[in-house]
């Protein structure tokens, strides 16, 4: 499996709120990995085109996060548009 991956922050959508950010994703990008635990709690996933993977980590730091890369890559191959995926 071939990704590519980019940060909101490099694409210059820091500023958006996540309604915003995902509306800006669509056509773009497949898949949202992310750490905020209550963006499936504030926005309606089931009705956006993309795979979510919420990543459950005690930080955002490399060293946290880089064992979790193998479980991310298998959520990402199996997710399914408009899902939530936790990994842990």
């Amino acid at each position: 499996m071939r990704l590519t991956v980019v940060s909101v922050h490099g694409l210059g959508w820091g500023d958006l709120d996540d309604g915003p950010l995902l509306d800006a994703m669509v056509g773009r990008f497949d898949v949202l990995v992310t750490l905020d635990r209550s963006l499936r709690y504030q926005q309606n996933l089931a009705t956006r085109p993309m795979t979510v993977n919420l990543v459950r980590c005690r930080s955002n730091r490399m060293a946290d996060l880089l064992p979790l890369v193998p479980a991310i890559e298998q959520a990402i191959a199996h997710g399914t548009p408009g899902t939530v995926s936790v990994v842990s």
